[in-house]
């Protein structure tokens, strides 16, 4: 029964029981961002020891889940309760539970609502861990959660002050706040990234927040309303908030649009909405070909395919205008959304599954646009008309999809293929229509007006081998997705594309962004006959993928790889790898909440170091955020400069509680296999051995063995000092991108200097050579784990400069071993002077080309 914490009229507070007995944990403490980082709602976590999942309050049913691991009831004030019986679950289809409820049964606290069977789930799940979460959070003003103990039906783990109930149309207070105005700082204004990193910071207020700029304004608890309001960089925008915490609100807010919303200068790696990563490029000319048989496009994913034409058709899906009374059709949208999150958790789950965090944000970002309000306002209103659910929804989206297509803005308008992504998906259930999936012939090249990223998770790869859409652009979802699958694609191309008769033959270039029609049969033989010999050459290279990586005249190089998970640890082992030349660290802080444990980085460190066993090195350079690198739980103030201030080794100074945590589980892990800490963004000699000794003093406490140290050489300052740190270290590991970038003052993500950023620029060339000379001095050796370490014209240069290491993407690892066999020495030694010599990155290249 649900317990009033105190005799209001408003019934302002909730206490929930324990719906099973266990140990209650944080949310965030949960391993999967999709609960940890709230983007559900808030609650907490049961690791349960019984297997019946009861009614922690009254209330009604509201939603079953299909694979019955997950149901929400409703309480009388309103109150959406989730509960989710562990991770993944959804992948047993319904295995092991059995549910002792339906849709609408009302239910009282105690009542059994699922059986499941514990041991099959433990098996067969990633975590029993089960979800309470409060779905609709926004009602609740205050939680208080327990710890400890439960047993199910006896203790209470929550209790929850909820907002007082006021008229739809009236605010909590009539205190009106207005800021100041406010120019927006942030490179391409207010994106998808921004944006959401905005209304999730707007949704923790009671106060209506709207922003206005001109005579438009938006809601901010609205990501979607906040990309069409198309807020760019410069722009003069105000903050308009009404209700009882309207100051505080404005205050935040306010300094968090000033700040850059967590993007002042570059793109963030992670934020707080998990908004995936979106490469920034200016629109692309639109251009015409005078060929009739070639249609130009944008190259959105690299690669060439022959093959035959399928257009892709939208399923239309069609729906009664006219509903049942607005309560039933209120319901019948809110079940379906929530079924629809499921959905888009279990795609999040199998493309996170694949070890590729970045590309599941995109999913996770999918999730924001299932929360948004300004959708579900929209589309209330439309219900309370005596609409029905699916053609309010249907008409909300669909609106909404249109306006944000429209916008000038690269960035958002590409964001529309996502609301219409996730409107189809809601339809489908609200309508009952199953997904048609068409079957592809042999050597499909796809069609399409657009794809939508679930398109791209769902695709039969075997059929399918590039796409062609007439929407989109590089920085599209769909785009990001192709490049991460290596599908060759082009988007933007001309209209006329989607008159081609399915079966047409083409060429599609994804490298030059072309759609050569009708080729000749010669032609088609020509490239399928380059593809397979490159196809050949990989295989062999990979077939010899374990031979060591000798020139022929005897000098030795080693090959590692540059690694974010155990995953890609594995498979550089498969290819040929002989250790891991820099575990990116940063990878395991990101999208979660609050930093991992040491008992959670002592886990993958070893992990990793056991699949690389005792011999093979595991090189792990610790924590690296800051400047380009923010993390949502580690806040950074704002900075001029952020590439010139708190970056890599600085913030574990400042933190050091996060720093000394890592350097514990690097050292309890170095049990496992051949372990070496690298330290990076390393400028001064005081850095390095303040490093050591905070080392030492956290070796001391465990009584473990030592380890090898090394220091990243990114800032010129490491170069020049090389013979000097060489005495204080064990090894270099030179990483030329920020080198690069150091050296040449310019920003490597910066859409009009990024061309000239050539890590094979001279000046580059002389600090690596002065790098090589000082670790000699000292008897030391010198790796290089930045990008051109993989860039086949580098590798004859870094081997005559003297490198011993080359830490590289896991994909090359078997060409680029197959390269240095072919090489000599003696060779790439008088090829490095000339290089040194040289006075451009064009002239360098040049000299590599000629040989």
């Amino acid at each position: 029964m649900i317990n009033i914490l105190t005799p209001v009229s408003q019934g302002d507070g909730v206490v929930l029981k324990a719906p099973l007995s266990g140990y209650i944990l944080p949310i965030e403490q949960v391993p999967d961002p999709v609960f940890a980082q709230k983007m559900v709602g808030d609650g907490i976590s049961i690791d349960p020891i019984s297997n019946v999942l009861i009614a922690p309050c009254d209330g009604e049913i509201i939603q079953i889940h299909p694979s019955y691991h997950a149901l929400t009831l409703k309480t009388p004030e309103g109150l959406e309760v989730l509960m989710h019986i562990g991770l993944n679950t959804v992948t047993l289809r319904g295995e092991g539970f059995q549910p002792k409820v339906k849709m609408g049964d009302r239910i009282q606290t105690g009542d059994p609502l699922i059986e499941f069977d514990i041991d099959y789930v433990a098996l067969n799940a990633k975590s029993l861990l089960t979800q309470i979460v409060i779905t609709n959070s926004d009602q609740v003003v205050d939680f208080k959660t327990y710890s400890g103990y439960a047993i199910a039906g006896e203790n209470v783990i929550l209790e929850l002050s909820l907002i007082p109930k006021v008229s739809e149309n009236i605010p909590t207070s009539n205190q009106i706040i207005t800021s100041d105005e406010i120019t927006i700082p942030n490179p391409t204004g207010l994106h998808a990234r921004p944006s959401a990193v905005l209304a999730n910071l707007a949704k923790k207020y009671q106060s209506k927040i709207r922003l206005k700029r001109g005579d438009q304004d938006a809601n901010v608890k609205s990501v979607v309303a906040l990309m069409g309001l198309e807020v760019n960089h410069g722009d003069r925008v105000v903050l308009i908030a009404q209700g009882a915490d309207a100051a505080a609100a404005i205050a935040e807010l306010c300094e968090a649009i000033r700040s850059g919303l967590g993007e002042e200068g570059t793109p963030p790696m992670a934020a707080p909405a998990s908004i995936a990563k979106l490469d920034i490029a200016a629109p692309p000319p639109h251009r015409r070909s005078d060929d009739p048989n070639l249609l130009l496009g944008v190259a959105a994913s690299s690669g060439v395919a022959v093959g035959y034409t399928f257009r892709v058709r939208e399923q239309e899906i069609k729906v009664v205008e006219r509903g049942d009374n607005p309560n039933t059709e209120r319901r019948k949208l809110e079940t379906a959304i929530e079924q629809a999150k499921l959905e888009v958790e279990a795609l999040r789950a199998k493309i996170h599954g694949q070890g590729d965090p970045g590309k599941a944000a995109i999913f996770a970002a999918h999730q924001e646009l299932l929360e948004d309000p300004e959708l579900m306002e929209i589309s209330t209103s439309a219900i309370d008309k005596g609409n029905s659910a699916a053609f309010a929804w249907k008409q909300t989206f669909t609106n909404s999809a249109e306006e944000l297509a429209k916008l000038h803005n690269e960035l958002l308008s590409q964001r529309a293929n996502d609301v219409r992504d996730v409107g189809q998906r809601v339809l489908r259930i609200l309508t009952g229509v199953n997904s048609t999936k068409p079957i592809y012939p042999n050597h499909t090249i796809l069609i399409a007006e657009d794809l939508t990223p679930s398109d791209m998770a769902t695709l039969d790869r075997s059929k399918v081998i590039g796409f062609c859409t007439v929407a989109g652009g590089t920085t599209s979802h769909v785009a990001i997705l192709a490049r991460s699958l290596g599908i060759p694609a082009i988007a933007g191309t001309e209209a006329q594309v989607l008159d081609l008769t399915d079966g047409t033959p083409v060429i599609l270039d994804g490298n030059k962004g072309t759609l050569k029609l009708n080729p000749t049969s010669a032609e088609m033989e020509q490239v399928k006959a380059l593809q397979i010999k490159i196809a050949e050459k990989r295989k062999a290279d990979v077939a010899n993928g374990m031979k060591p990586a000798m020139t022929q005249d005897g000098y030795r190089m080693e090959v590692v790889a540059n690694i974010g998970s155990k995953i890609e640890a594995e498979t550089s082992v498969q290819l040929g790898g002989e250790g891991v030349g820099l575990l990116r660290t940063e990878f395991i802080f990101m999208d979660r909440s609050s930093a991992p444990t040491e008992d959670e980085q002592t886990e993958i460190y070893s992990s990793i170091a056991q699949v690389l066993g005792k011999e093979k090195p595991l090189i792990i350079r610790t924590l690296d955020v800051g400047g380009d690198k923010p993390l949502p739980y580690l806040p950074i103030p704002h900075e001029e400069n952020p590439f010139l201030g708190e970056r890599g080794i600085r913030v574990g100074f400042d933190r050091p509680e996060i720093l000394r945590t890592q350097l514990r589980a690097i050292l309890r892990s170095a049990t496992s296999g051949n372990l070496k800490i690298l330290f990076p963004m390393i400028a001064r000699l005081e850095e390095i051995k303040m490093a050591k000794a905070m080392l030492e003093e956290e070796r001391e406490k465990l009584k473990t063995p030592g380890v090898s140290v090394g220091i990243m050489v990114e800032i010129p300052a490491a170069a020049m000092m090389a013979e000097q740190f060489a005495k204080e270290v064990d090894f270099f590991s030179i990483g030329t991108n920020d080198l690069t970038q150091y050296t040449l003052a310019m920003d490597r993500g910066h859409p009009k200097l990024a061309p000239f950023v050539d890590g094979l620029n001279p000046a580059l060339l002389k600090l690596i050579d002065l790098t090589v000379k000082g670790a000699n001095q000292q008897g030391k050796w010198v790796g290089v784990c930045g990008g051109i370490a993989s860039d086949s014209q580098a590798i004859p240069l870094l081997i005559g400069l003297g490198v011993k290491e080359l830490s590289v993407s896991v994909p090359s690892i078997p060409t680029i071993k197959a390269q240095i066999r072919e090489l000599s020495l003696v060779q790439c030694q008088e090829l490095a002077q000339k290089a040194l010599n040289a006075e451009t990155g064009a002239e360098v290249r040049a000299l590599v080309e000629a040989g």
